[in-house]
């Protein structure tokens, strides 16, 4: 009689487990929802660099501006 192998269970990962009831709860609308939010936070910290750029700018612009007068 041959030996038979007992192989155990293939269990899912924890993140295919989470990704499966993710797609299960949010529905189509839900996902744009998170979408769009995750692009105005891209967008934020694009116009927070952006005022970090202009204040440097305006700091370089007016220590020049002091020492030529």
């Amino acid at each position: 009689m041959a030996a038979t192998r007992r192989t155990a269970p293939v269990r899912p990962s924890v993140t295919g487990a989470l990704r499966a009831v993710e797609s299960l709860l949010l529905s189509g609308g839900q996902r744009t929802a998170r979408r769009n939010a995750w692009t105005a936070v891209l967008e934020d910290r694009r116009r927070a660099k952006d005022r970090v750029e202009a204040q440097h700018v305006m700091e370089a612009v007016s220590k020049a501006t002091s020492r030529a007068t």
